[in-house]
């Protein structure tokens, strides 16, 4: 999944409480989304893990809020990124188990991926900004 622009894909963190839930959100529905899960296991299995109470500023988290261009279209949008069970596509909530949730967990403020769909496609995603969850602002 790695493109010749970027030959590497770029570091990410996840939160220890985020990584082990998503692990098992990954390994439950990996029949039914196989593509997004291996995608997802593979992100996990290449963070580094931090403590959950350290909050890195600009980080994206599950429930925190992001801004985010695609590079190809040059689209930005708005998103929160949730659990599958919280998602609203209409209301801007995506869920972790979308090729665009899967590549946006872990990344920072400024960071890009570059990932290929399950449909085939190449996207390029920049992470403009990423505010933490609401829970988790001081």
């Amino acid at each position: 999944m790695i493109s010749y622009q970027h030959p590497e894909l770029p570091p990410i963190s996840l939160r220890m409480g985020d990584a082990d839930r998503l692990r098992n959100i990954a390994e439950a529905a990996s029949r039914k989304y196989p593509e997004t899960t291996d995608f997802l296991a593979r992100e996990i299995e290449r963070a580094e893990i931090l403590p959950d109470e350290r909050l890195l500023p600009g980080l994206v988290t599950m429930n925190s809020e992001v801004t985010f261009r695609d590079d190809i279209s040059r689209e930005e949008r708005t998103v929160v990124l949730v659990y599958p069970d919280a998602a609203n596509v209409d209301a801007g909530r995506i869920s972790i188990l979308t090729p665009i949730g899967a590549a946006l967990i872990g990344l920072s403020a400024g960071q890009t991926i570059e990932f290929q769909t399950p449909g085939g496609r190449w996207r390029a995603l920049t992470v403009l900004h990423a505010n933490p969850p609401r829970d988790d602002r001081r």
